[in-house]
């Protein structure tokens, strides 16, 4: 066996090479009245030629030194190679107690000299452990001769010791618990181990060899061979006193027995034999005291005791949605690193968190979290906080490794059927290809534009004219017989109409004013002044020059220098027109002029003493035309939007009626627009805040509703509406049938057929007109209720800022209007729309429309 060892380590180079080297085999602990070997080895290809070494004044040289070769010879291959060992033996005797070091040796090979390493040996003044012999009696019984045998084995010469590195711990603070053995026996074997059950520890075995192998050890000055049978890294559990059990083991002893004696000298060389006994060694209870934690412990604790570091990794930091990665936490150091639970980590909303991972790597714990992100965007996760209790300061420590970024790009999958742009914006979303394939095209007529919130029905007008329709109902006859009347008068129809004319003949002089268009606008502003006084006074056109002018003011009371003023204003109208070279600001002063100066003539021919309420009136009325001509006009930027989206310039549409919006004024065909050029661009949570503000404005906008169905149909949540009551459904699709400022116009026309049916009916001569005016009043009635009930309805649901679109791509909804201690309820994404219903400093309520209800940030919505 020697031989073949030798000859594979003849295999490797670093000893085949020729090289030399010396080794020395000696006890590291004798007695000191023990006498040992000490074996030194010179390994190589070549034998030596020259062997030196003193034992030194420590130590007696009782015999050596003896030297022995030994030499191989092996063929590997077709290469032949030889190996030389050469012993030395010395056998020495200690000369006092204590701890002595031994010289070097040196040997000669080949002319070089080959040193030994320097050692140690601990010399102690307790006597060499040796077998124990016995004296069993000849004749007795097996049973008896065991039992005599083993109980000459004193308990100081074999025992069994659990030795713990401490007595008092916390609980998840790590104690080493080591089951030893000590012997100065000659044992044969082992069997019937019983180790102990550690009730209330984590345990694990740290040491549990298959073969049993002694060492030399100074116990109290004796010298013992002691083995290691078994060793545990032991946690504590919970706080207590606790006794750990016995441990139990049987050792088998050779025990030599003497036959009986015949009286020669060769008896006790050949009739000495050994025979194995049993001997059963147990340990000391060991009690251990385990305090508890102190309290306070951080919400971060994970059960760590001991001293730790922190690392958390992403595996990847920029990736697309529904892409795998993981985030790695590490944690590292030296205590209870296998009961470490793995760290809680706030993963944004929307990622879809698996099962946590865990594995031990050395002195480190590592977890890892599979993830994979919904929805793109810009995410934090963490930080990853971890506590643990530092048992060098007796207090507990946090750990943080910072907060995580992460950038999730678009996935860049299409659904088929539908347009990239929106496909980019769902994944497998199986209803969007039952769905139009597109949007509807924009509006590009100009359209009726009005103060935001402005509903005819809620206006003064409004209410001004019911009631004078119906005021109008009550003096029909007498209005009646007054325009009969009236128009048997000519000149006092003309004298009355003089004032409207000139109004109509003003303002389209300000639409060529508006324009900058010199000659048309002096011909009609000559032709309302002409006309004007020509109506009031009756005059044909030969009598239109102005002194007649001036003489007929005159005559009607008028003033001198409101006179002066008209005849003025008609020469310059009548220069301009022939000698066209004008200004702007010239001629919208010739405006202004003729405006006040015909409120003045009228108001002083009606003997109207506070004319300044007429002028301001008339200016109310026209000045408009007079003001837009320097400012720029919403049509144009609306012309401007529709030719870019034309052109697929969707940034620069949406700015243009963006323009318009900031202007004050809107309307359904805008916020539609608007809604169409964010959808173009992506911007799927504006798109869907438009063509719902579109809706609110006008209900019946059909482009509004289809769009909006589409857009959200494009939205990842998907939920379900809770079903109103049939009859209110019926009604508000009625409602939506019309706009509310057509309703609203159409229940003045209901009511001003209601109240000429009440007439017929109250003043009708035959029956039968009065029963048809009966029931067609009556019809006309109840019409007249739902008209002005439909529009005072779409314009309560404007008014209320009950609705708001979610504009961020992922968020949380909580169960209270607190970032802390609150639990997430459910996440939701860009474009859902939520009703609100109440709102506490930046958190408000939501209900979803499944009836589900929570708390999110006020800024991660808009209100519509």
């Amino acid at each position: 066996m020697k031989r073949l060892i030798l000859i594979l380590a003849l295999l490797f180079p670093a000893i085949g090479l020729g090289a030399q080297t010396l080794r020395v085999d000696a006890p590291n602990l004798v007695a000191a009245d023990e006498q040992f070997n000490v074996t030194f080895s010179v390994e190589g290809e070549h034998s030596v030629s020259s062997f030196e070494w003193n034992p030194g004044e420590n130590f007696k040289l009782v015999w050596g030194p003896q030297k022995s070769t030994y030499s191989s010879t092996s063929i590997v291959n077709g290469k032949r190679s030889k190996s030389v060992t050469n012993s030395y033996t010395y056998v020495l005797m200690p000369l006092r107690a204590g701890t002595f070091s031994l010289p070097a040796a040196v040997a000669t090979v080949q002319g070089k000299s080959v040193s030994s390493r320097s050692f140690s040996i601990e010399v102690v003044s307790g006597s060499a452990s040796k077998p124990q012999s016995g004296s069993a009696q000849q004749g007795q019984g097996s049973r008896s001769s065991a039992a005599q045998g083993a109980s000459v084995i004193s308990s100081d010469d074999l025992y069994m010791r659990l030795i713990v590195n401490k007595n008092r711990a916390y609980v998840g603070e790590g104690i080493t618990a080591t089951l030893k053995l000590y012997q100065r026996v000659n044992i044969a074997g082992f069997e019937d181990a019983n180790f102990p059950s550690f009730n209330g520890f984590w345990s694990q075995e740290q040491q549990a060899p298959s073969k049993i192998e002694f060492k030399r050890e100074s116990v109290n000055g004796e010298i013992f061979d002691t083995a290691v049978i078994r060793s545990w890294n032991l946690i504590p559990q919970k706080a207590g006193t606790f006794t750990i059990d016995p441990a139990e083991l049987v050792c088998l002893v050779n025990v030599r027995a003497s036959s009986a004696s015949s009286g020669s000298i060769f008896d006790s060389f050949f009739q000495d034999s050994y025979r194995q006994v049993r001997k059963r060694v147990s340990t000391q209870p060991v009690t251990l005291h385990i305090s508890a934690l102190p309290a306070g412990a951080p919400a971060s604790f994970g059960g760590g005791v001991g001293r730790f570091d922190l690392k958390a990794t992403l595996s990847r930091d920029s990736l697309k949605a529904h892409e795998a990665a993981s985030l790695k936490v590490v944690i590292s150091g030296n205590g209870n690193l296998p009961l470490l639970t793995a760290p809680k980590i706030s993963f944004p909303p929307d990622f879809e968190v698996y099962d946590v991972k865990s594995s031990d790597s050395g002195r480190s714990r590592v977890f890892e979290y599979p993830f994979i992100p919904r929805s793109h965007g810009d995410f934090e996760i963490g930080p990853v906080e971890y506590s643990y209790f530092d048992l060098a300061s007796g207090r507990y420590v946090t750990l943080n490794s910072g907060v995580l970024h992460m950038n999730v790009a678009r996935s860049g999958e299409v659904e088929s059927g539908g347009t990239p742009s929106a496909g980019q914006l769902v994944q497998n979303r199986r209803d969007v290809k039952d769905i139009g394939s597109d949007i509807r095209f924009i509006s590009t007529k100009v359209p009726s534009l009005s103060g935001e919130g402005r509903f005819f029905v809620s206006s003064v007008l409004y209410k001004l004219l019911f009631l004078l329709m119906v005021a109008a109902a009550a003096v029909l006859w007498y209005l009646l017989r007054l325009r009969a009347e009236r128009r048997a008068d000519v000149v006092g129809s003309r004298n009355r109409a003089a004032t409207k004319m000139a109004r109509n003949r003003l303002a389209l002089a300000g639409d060529f004013l508006r324009k900058d268009l010199s000659t048309a606008f002096y011909e009609e502003l000559h032709k309302a002044l002409l006309g004007f006084i020509s109506d009031k006074f009756a005059l044909d056109a030969n009598d239109q020059s102005h002194d007649i002018i001036d003489g007929k003011l005159s005559d009607a009371g008028i003033p001198e220098g409101p006179r002066k003023e008209f005849i003025g204003l008609l020469d310059a109208c009548e220069f301009a027109r022939y000698a066209p070279a004008s200004g702007h600001e010239e001629m919208n002063t010739h405006y202004e002029r003729a405006v006040s100066v015909i409120s003045v003539i009228d108001s002083s021919m009606k003997k109207n003493k506070p004319a300044a309420g007429a002028v301001l009136a008339l200016l109310m009325f026209l000045l408009p035309f007079s003001s837009q001509a320097a400012v720029a006009y919403p049509d144009s930027l609306w012309t401007v939007g529709v030719k870019a989206y034309s052109e697929g310039n969707w940034e620069e549409a949406a700015r243009a009626w963006s323009s318009i919006e900031a202007i004050g004024v809107t309307s359904p065909e805008l916020c539609c627009n608007l809604g169409d050029a964010y959808f173009r661009q992506d911007r799927l949570a504006d798109a869907i805040l438009y063509y719902s503000r579109a809706l609110k404005l006008d209900p019946s906008y059909g482009d509004a509703r289809f769009n909006l169905e589409f857009a959200r149909s494009l939205t990842q949540d998907k939920i379900d509406t809770v079903p109103e009551f049939f009859l209110k459904s019926w009604m508000r699709a009625l409602c939506w049938c019309l706009p509310s400022d057509v309703w609203a116009g159409l229940s003045l026309g209901l009511l001003a057929a209601t109240l000429a049916l009440v007439l017929i009916f109250l003043l009708a001569r035959s029956s039968a007109a009065r029963k048809w005016g009966f029931f067609a009043g009556v019809l006309a009635l109840i019409l007249l209720i739902f008209s002005v009930s439909f529009a005072i309805w779409q314009r309560n649901d404007y008014m209320k800022a009950d609705d708001a679109v979610v504009m961020r791509p992922v968020v949380s909804v909580k169960s209270a209007p607190s970032g802390f201690d609150t639990k997430d309820l459910f996440i939701l994404h860009e474009g859902t729309v939520l009703e609100l219903l109440d709102s506490v400093g930046d958190w408000s309520k939501v209900r979803l429309s499944d009836g589900r209800e929570g708390w999110l940030k006020s800024d991660q919505i808009i209100i519509i």
